[in-house]
């Protein structure tokens, strides 16, 4: 591994070592109020304080960390429309009008990144298109299958490429075709959640690190402590995802903490690495434990997959998610890793997000379940309205019920590992 400069109180990654901006904020010390207190500043958390600071509220934000300590700022920055669960099995889940209602809002999350992108000049190396690769022909059929159904909702930017076009977006001998989204993309999604919340601190919000809260006082007028502070508001947003803790029971018993791993080749040749990916998409499989990859700005590869339910993490990192980049590309064989590191995202039992409210003044989201860079900038964004006022759209997804996981916190590991031990089989077997 490379020698660098560290960035207190982040993991060694290379969105760390890339980061604009590495100015720490203060700890919340003594009582202050707020309209609005949100519990962390991931992209759920800031989402919500700039739409909130946008509309002239008064907002707080507390996090135990740094900002984009948590997903927000590890995972593979893929701009990825949609949810982890299609629009069909949407409807059979939650009947067809809940899945109008999520289809029309399905690709708000990149276009709410991309117009916050252009407002507030944030240089987080936003790249369109993404390419969905395939192994099988039968995955080549479910692809098709998805995107009828998502240009039934209005989604226009999808195509079907076949194995013969597969290498204008990546060079690679895997695949038999897949699915490209013109309106995906990818970006640095550290100096994201940084420039969004740059943009709250201009808009007068305050952003608060290293201040875990310890407990939340409901009622009319909430009161949010921490170890040297407390915050009184007229609103909290829960918005800590997979990193909560214990905080709040109700919330946490429906998700579950879900480790995936990253890597960051050294800068390759710019030849190499648009041989590799001519067109600059972002790549993921279909695969049910996917591979996902794309270049960076300063010609890396940076590849991810693996899994770790209940965020238990490999020994070795490297070990893990390199044999699949050399599956994917031999070519290079040799190269040095300079980064590898992992991140939790909260899983919920449907794979859907969880969006409710436990009280008329304590809100909550979670639970993006792999699918969070888009869903999350959406149902912050939501979570501001309801605040607001405006329950259309909070109500859709608060209607959605969420479940348990079976077996508990004792039990829910090993039951879902082999789940995921039965779809990785027939993804190996094709079937």
């Amino acid at each position: 591994m490379m020698q660098r400069p560290g960035n207190p109180g982040h993991i060694d990654s290379w969105y760390a070592f890339s980061a604009n901006d590495r100015h720490e904020r203060p700890a919340l010390q003594g009582e202050i109020e707020a309209d609005v207190c949100v519990i962390g500043a991931g992209f759920t958390g800031i989402s919500a304080a700039l739409q909130l600071a946008e509309n002239g509220y008064k907002v707080v934000v507390l996090e135990a960390a740094r900002i984009g300590f948590g997903a927000s700022g590890r995972n593979g920055g893929q701009i990825v429309n949609g949810y982890s669960r299609d629009l069909e099995a949407i409807a059979r889940r939650y009947g067809e009008d809940k899945a109008v209602s999520l289809g029309k809002m399905s690709l708000e999350g990149g276009e709410i990144i991309r117009e916050r992108v252009a407002r507030y000049d944030i240089r987080c190396d936003l790249v369109d298109g993404g390419f969905f690769a395939a192994f099988t022909d039968k995955q080549i059929r479910e692809m098709d299958a998805v995107r009828v159904n998502w240009e039934r909702h209005g989604h226009s930017g999808l195509e079907m490429v076949s194995r013969a076009e597969v290498g204008h977006y990546v060079q690679s001998g895997r695949y038999v075709g897949g699915m490209i989204d013109r309106l995906g993309g990818h970006i640095h999604p550290l100096n994201l959640v940084l420039g969004e919340a740059k943009a709250v601190e201009r808009l007068g919000g305050r952003i608060f690190e290293k201040s875990r809260v310890t407990g939340v006082e409901p009622g009319a007028a909430p009161v949010v402590r921490t170890a040297q502070g407390r915050v009184k508001a007229r609103f909290v947003l829960v918005c800590g995802n997979a990193y909560l803790g214990d905080l709040l029971p109700e919330i946490t018993e429906k998700m579950m903490p879900v480790s995936s791993q990253v890597m960051a080749t050294e800068p390759l040749d710019q030849s190499l690495i648009e041989s590799l990916l001519p067109a600059s998409y972002c790549v993921e499989d279909a695969n049910y434990v996917l591979d996902y990859y794309r270049r960076t700005a300063d010609n890396r590869l940076l590849y991810g997959g693996g899994i770790g339910y209940g965020g238990q993490d490999p020994a070795d990192l490297t070990g893990v998610i390199r044999p699949n980049m050399l599956k994917t590309f031999p070519q290079l064989r040799g190269v040095k890793i300079d980064f590898a590191w992992s991140g939790n995202f909260a899983l919920t039992l449907t794979r859907i997000p969880h969006m409710g409210k436990l009280s008329d003044t304590l809100f909550f989201s979670h639970g993006d379940s792999g699918h969070g860079v888009t869903t999350t900038h959406l149902l912050g964004k939501i979570l501001g309205e309801a605040v607001s006022g405006q329950m259309g759209r909070f109500d859709v997804w608060s209607s959605l019920k969420a479940y348990p996981f079976p077996g508990g916190k004792t039990f829910r590991v090993p039951l879902t590992v082999l789940g995921a031990w039965w779809y990785g089989l027939r993804d190996r077997l094709g079937v």
